[in-house]
């Protein structure tokens, strides 16, 4: 028998080890290859069965991470798509009836197809590593888990927890799956091997559920149905994805089988193969995983950084770096103005490290306030984010260059403002670059990372690599006013101001725009965003002369500023907007307001602000959240042509 991509050994004590190392390939990806020779290795095992089979990893980059995602792009047929399922479920099914006990051993990620070949062992053991993650994100994607995630997953945990990890594609750590019961236990590295060893020959039964959450994923099943529904139908529209919605139904009707639901069904492989859906989230996958090549070739570790300005974007940039294992001093004029901050990065940390208060600790410690700014003689990293103000930011630089050390960092988060502006003060200023961020800086996944003419291409791929560094997506853009996003935003958002100024209320406007596909209605965007930052962002886009919506002007002017002064076109409590009920919108309104955001993406490429359409496409998803399943706005405007 020969295997290319998995090593078979036996022991001592008869255990089989199946060791998957995909040829030349930098992770495990399940490929036809992959799937054909792991039947041969259980052929092998039942011609001559161990005492036990363990599946691990031979990658030092995790242990599976679902199935390659290039050969499902090239099915053209919904005939391939349903033997390209009939391969995993067969192939997992014949696993789960081996007559021998089987371990799937997990560290690093386990996601999509992984996932559902660890489901079908009998045994999961997970490594408590920081890299160590299970999910089965296939609904973000637009398709679902069909070897056998939508059966087991269920079974395993009971319906409601595995909804929410199949509806949601969200991912859990090594420990909160022990806590779950998708893992029997979770270990250090050190004993992995043996604690695989011992758990394999325990004789333990596998995992049943309680007797309640036995009866919800038998004859009680529908009531969970009807509630996942409901809070589905509260996120996404079924003719936007799909997905979802055929998730619930195949678990609730079909037993989770994939393959039983006829072809007619909205649920079914042929429909959701039909849909443009899949394959324009899948292109967006391509567009993240491009995005995350950028600052590969830079061999820099950052450890230290030095924020200036403790507001709220510096503040959760420091908190974001903090987070990562970087020890950061955070200026601004005095410790008063730091504390907010801090403690905003506490709360942060509590979320973060639910459960861990030590972990919590230490990150908080790691952000330091430093009012005199003494961490910018040792920062790998300095980053400004203070007030739009050309001269302060030009004074401050002139400052720093002269105080950092000279294979440091420069980068400023403007948001408006040309790099080449203010790096025009500095003695050398191919050391600056841009990095922006956006609001909320935690949640938010872009960061366009911005170079001058004069910006070196060290500085560059430095910026790029410390993005990633923070599992942040980098997008290089051209030193333009607004950069890529806010020129593509600033139009839209005025668009949709100019309606309220035509007497059109915000929350039909929002409304409109979230039936659309949007995320967040563009009303309720300003006012998170800030609208005295909407008002500088659109006199830097237009000039000084810009004429502003009137509606916003007057908001400015009577100190209404939206989310963050807690009244704005919304009154703001505990964080969300106050909404009364919508009224109905004009037809056509989301079209005319998404019409001059089209226009402002294309105008960007043709100006050479990113490289192509695709990183335009790109940049838009994941800075502005544009409806993910169009495949981006210009990808959108193909399909309309």
């Amino acid at each position: 028998m020969t295997l290319n991509n998995w090593k078979l050994e036996r022991d001592a004590e008869g255990i089989a080890w199946a060791t998957l190392n995909v040829a030349d390939s930098a992770a495990n990806t399940l490929g036809a290859a992959v799937m054909a020779e792991l039947d041969l290795v259980l052929d092998q095992l039942t011609l001559r069965p161990p005492t036990g089979l363990v599946i691990r990893s031979g990658k030092a980059a995790g242990f599976i991470a679902g199935a390659n995602i290039e050969e499902f792009t090239r099915i053209d047929s919904a005939e391939d798509a349903r033997a390209l399922v009939a391969r995993g479920w067969t192939l997992f099914e014949r696993l789960a009836r081996a007559t021998y006990p089987t371990l799937a051993l997990i560290r690093g990620h386990c996601m999509g197809g992984g996932l559902e070949l660890a489901l079908a062992c009998r045994y999961r053991l997970t490594v408590d590593e920081p890299g160590t993650r299970l999910a089965l994100p296939e609904v973000m994607l637009g398709i679902y888990p069909a070897w056998g995630g939508m059966l087991r997953l269920p079974q395993l945990i009971g319906p409601a927890a595995a909804l929410d990890l199949m509806l949601t594609g969200k991912g859990v750590d090594a420990v909160k799956a022990r806590r779950l019961g998708l893992a029997d236990d979770c270990v250090p590295a050190r004993v992995m091997d043996n604690a695989a060893r011992i758990m394999l020959l325990s004789g333990r039964a596998p995992r049943r559920l309680p007797l309640l959450q036995g009866l919800l994923n038998g004859p009680l099943r529908s009531i969970v149905a009807g509630k996942a529904k409901k809070q589905v139908a509260s996120k996404a529209r079924p003719e936007h994805y799909p997905a979802p919605y055929a998730i619930i139904d195949i678990w609730a009707h079909y037993g989770g089988n994939a393959l039983a639901v006829p072809a007619a069904s909205s649920s079914s492989l042929e429909a959701i193969f039909r849909s443009p859906t899949a394959k324009n989230l899948i292109r967006v996958f391509f567009l993240q995983e491009r995005l995350k090549g950028f600052g590969k070739d830079a061999d820099f570790n950052p450890l230290r950084v030095h924020v200036v300005g403790a507001g709220v974007m510096g503040g959760d940039i420091a908190t974001e770096c903090a987070l990562r294992g970087m020890i950061v001093t955070l200026q601004d004029q005095s410790v008063e103005r730091i504390a907010p901050a801090i403690a905003r990065a506490a709360k942060r940390f509590e979320r973060k490290f639910k459960g861990k208060p030590r972990e919590a600790r230490f990150a908080l410690d790691r952000v330091i306030p430093d009012p005199a700014g003494h961490g910018v003689a040792r920062a790998d990293v300095i980053i400004e984010a203070i007030v739009e103000n050309l001269e302060a930011k030009r004074a401050l630089f002139v400052d720093i260059e002269l105080r950092a050390r000279p294979d440091a960092l420069l980068a400023s988060n403007t948001s408006s403002l040309r790099i080449a502006d203010i790096a025009s003060a500095l003695a050398e200023p191919g050391r600056l670059v841009g990095i922006h961020f956006f609001n909320p800086v935690a949640v938010m996944p872009l960061v366009e990372v911005v170079r001058t003419p004069a910006s070196s291409d060290e500085a560059f791929r430095r910026a790029a690599a410390f993005v990633r560094k923070l599992d942040k997506l980098p997008l290089p853009v051209k030193d333009e006013p607004g950069f890529l996003v806010n020129a593509v935003l600033g139009p839209y958002m005025y668009e949709a101001l100019r309606c309220v100024d035509e007497g059109i209320a915000p929350e039909a406007i929002d409304a409109a725009l979230v039936a659309y596909g949007m995320p967040m209605g563009p009303i309720e965007l300003v006012d998170t965003v800030g609208l005295d930052i909407a008002v500088a962002a659109g006199k830097a886009l237009a000039g000084a002369a810009a004429v502003l919506p009137k509606a916003l002007a007057d908001k400015v002017a009577a100190g209404h500023l939206g989310k963050k002064s807690g009244q704005g076109f919304y009154t703001w409590q505990a964080g969300k907007a106050q909404k009364s009920a919508s009224t109905s919108a004009p037809a056509g309104l989301a079209a005319r307001i998404v019409a001059p955001l089209l226009a402002a993406t294309e105008a960007c490429v043709a100006k050479g602000v990113v490289a192509d359409a695709d990183l335009a496409d790109a940049g838009v998803i994941f800075g502005t959240g544009f409806a993910p399943f169009t495949g981006g706005p210009l990808n959108h405007s193909r399909s309309l042509s």
